[in-house]
């Protein structure tokens, strides 16, 4: 019988881990306020530290008989049982509220006498130290969650973001942000108006970044126009530039620059010898030379062909300009004396 009955209990607590891990996955703490000091009010107007705890699945669990702490010696695992329910707080039985369905939150008041009600818990809390807060589960030996709370300000809570279940991503919430009871919404929690209406009530903000802007687009146009007109400005001078008379001159320079660098090249191409003038000019004379050769026009030489300038004397001055000179009259010639061995015959 003895080994029915140990056989029996072993059977129920390996079937009862799925379900304790179950719950370990399920159960969470949400946001802990450890100094409430216009926030939530209890049944009797008092002000109390207060803790939510947050069933995250869709599944239906009672959390009563489970326990709640603040003493961090609890951690030694060498510590018996009832010694850690001593330091532990639990949560009563008999409130249908303990019952928490998929989703669904409950808030425990901490450091408040548990004869005031079924939700007022006696966990220490000090405000003035950073609080470490643990759920444990109703046999007081497996940590189901657990956080450190920073120093807060009053009314400011901790806060796990969005209820996402990850242990890590927990924020302090402001006064006005503080949601005991209700689903946090840490990361949509206001708007950008709001935000910005509670950070600057009286528009001091608004009013600079409004004159910041309207300056900035004035400073903005200014340089733009600025930029436009020296373009103008400039475009304007070389219009001027261009039509000025005394470009013409400077245009025959450039051309008579280009016509020596030219010949330049050429001789520098063909050698000295062609003087810088061009092969065609030279195949040109030839060829009118061989042209009159061919045609009798020119002197008949042997072998050789002659270019050669003559002076006609047709531009001569003397020849132009007859009318200033005296008109030689002619002369009588005089017969040729015959000398004769006699005497003249008078």
């Amino acid at each position: 019988m003895k080994k029915i009955g140990f056989l029996s209990g072993l059977l129920l607590t390996i079937a009862s881990m799925p379900a304790m891990a179950q719950i370990d996955a399920s159960i969470k703490l949400n946001e802990v306020m450890t100094k409430n000091e216009t926030s939530l009010i209890d049944e009797y107007g008092a002000h109390h530290a207060w803790v939510e705890i947050a069933n995250i699945s869709h599944s239906t669990y009672n959390i009563r008989g489970m326990y709640l702490t603040t003493d961090r010696s609890v951690l030694n695992k060498e510590m018996s049982v009832p010694e850690r329910v001593s330091r532990m707080s639990q949560i009563p039985n008999g409130d249908v509220r303990t019952n928490l369905s998929g989703r669904q939150l409950i808030v425990f008041q901490l450091g408040s006498q548990p004869a005031q009600g079924s939700l007022h818990l006696s966990v220490p809390v000090d405000g003035d130290q950073p609080l470490w807060i643990a759920l444990y589960n109703g046999n007081a030996t497996q940590l189901i969650d657990s956080v450190t709370v920073p120093v807060l300000g009053g009314n400011q809570s901790y806060a796990r973001v969005a209820n996402n279940g990850n242990a890590h991503d927990w924020e302090v919430k402001s006064a006005d942000r503080v949601t005991p009871g209700i689903q946090n919404q840490t990361t949509v929690s206001e708007s950008k108006v709001e935000k910005f209406k509670r950070e600057d009530p009286y528009g001091f903000g608004m009013s600079l970044m409004a004159m910041g802007i309207v300056f900035f687009c004035l400073a903005l146009l200014w340089i733009f126009f600025t930029l436009f007109g020296m373009f103008m400005r400039h475009q304007e001078m070389a219009k001027k530039v261009i039509n000025q008379q005394p470009i013409k001159p400077i245009t025959k320079t450039v051309e008579k620059t280009l016509e020596v660098g030219h010949k330049t090249g050429v001789i520098l191409k063909d050698g000295l010898d062609s003087k810088g003038i061009d092969r065609e000019v030279y195949m040109a004379v030839i060829g009118m030379a061989l042209k009159q050769y061919e045609d009798d026009v020119h002197d008949v030489e042997s072998g050789i062909i002659t270019i050669k300038s003559k002076n006609t004397g047709w531009d001569d001055e003397y020849s132009q300009m007859t009318q200033f000179h005296e008109p030689m009259l002619p002369q009588t010639p005089q017969a040729p004396r015959i000398p004769t061995g006699g005497p003249e015959l008078k």
